[in-house]
């Protein structure tokens, strides 16, 4: 769709009346407003950031815009030169990813990769990335996988409280991994957001994680809730250890936290409750890769943790 406004004073209506500039810029950007390309694009960064639990604020300092800049791209108002790269796309038959250069246009092995999975369904993308895990020595093997259990979920979940007493019932170790990168970066995780960033908290967590899964063939896991919004990080948990995806309700994972004694959620925004169901949404599919889910909410917490042991246990039983 090309977007085209006038370099006169005025253009002319269908009813011949005459309109402003400014009024045809209005128009034009209605226009835009209505691309399902922009729409969809707003969508992928509105769920970016929720998986990554980022306020919109946070986003637009970091990429240095306003807030209303980044607030009209993701409702699907974004620049129209997006629009203009799109169009360039189409004309020369690329994707737009090939036109900004992604890692799968590096080479034609890429390309011919890309174009074989490009139309594959999550059953057979996911087998794909089994398959390739093998075929690279990414992964434990079957046996050693189930020994480590790791436990993902939004916090709230019942990680830390459950996932201690797997550990009791099964004998295994138990770790929290937050613990564990605190040890490695020698501070509190706030102090490693706030002093080195996102990234440098990412680097650590991997690095806690690599740690865990070299020191202990068994061992029970409670992950931070983030883990998953880092492709590599949670691939190295899926390819190593057996998941158990902890599931709630948005209003059970907020009162646990504020049971905690944690009030922060709610004091830090009025949108709390819609911040956290929005973080939920983008990081449902992630966690949804996990081998086992238990939804905490459906009962009691000896409930859940009954769910929980009979679930690890056939599935420690069936990797004999």
């Amino acid at each position: 769709m090309t977007v085209e406004i006038p370099v006169t004073d005025t253009v002319a209506h269908t009813d011949a009346a005459p309109v402003s500039q400014a009024q045809a810029a209005t128009l034009a950007v209605n226009q835009v407003a209505r691309s399902p390309f922009l729409v969809a694009l707003g969508e992928r960064v509105r769920n970016l950031r929720s998986r990554q639990g980022l306020t919109r604020k946070s986003v637009a300092l970091a990429a240095e815009v306003s807030e209303r800049h980044l607030a009209n791209l993701e409702y699907g108002t974004g620049n129209v030169s997006v629009l203009v790269l799109l169009q360039v796309a189409h004309a020369l038959q690329c994707s737009l990813a090939e036109l900004l250069g992604d890692i799968t246009t590096t080479s034609p092995e890429w390309l011919l990769i890309r174009e074989l999975l490009g139309k594959r369904n999550e059953a057979d993308l996911r087998r794909a990335r089994l398959q390739l895990g093998e075929m690279f020595g990414e992964g434990s093997d079957a046996r050693v996988r189930q020994n480590r259990i790791a436990l993902i979920g939004l916090r709230g979940a019942g990680k830390t409280t459950l996932g201690q007493r797997l550990a009791d019932d099964l004998g295994f170790p138990f770790m929290e991994l937050s613990r564990q990168i605190e040890q490695v970066a020698g501070c509190q995780i706030s102090e490693i957001h706030n002093l080195y960033g996102a990234h440098a908290y990412r680097r650590y967590e991997r690095r806690a994680l690599e740690e865990v899964i070299q020191i202990y063939p068994k061992v029970v896991i409670a992950t931070p809730g983030g883990l998953v919004s880092d492709s590599a990080n949670f691939n190295l948990l899926l390819s190593h250890c057996a998941t158990v995806w902890l599931q709630a309700d948005a209003s059970d994972h907020m009162a646990r936290v504020a049971a905690q004694g944690d009030l922060r959620p709610m004091a830090a925004s009025r949108e709390a409750m819609q911040d956290l169901k929005r973080i939920l949404e983008g990081r449902s599919a992630f966690y949804s890769k996990a081998d086992i889910a238990i939804n905490t909410s459906a009962g009691s917490a000896d409930q859940a943790f009954v769910q929980l042991r009979d679930a690890v246990r056939k599935q420690l039983v069936a990797a004999l």
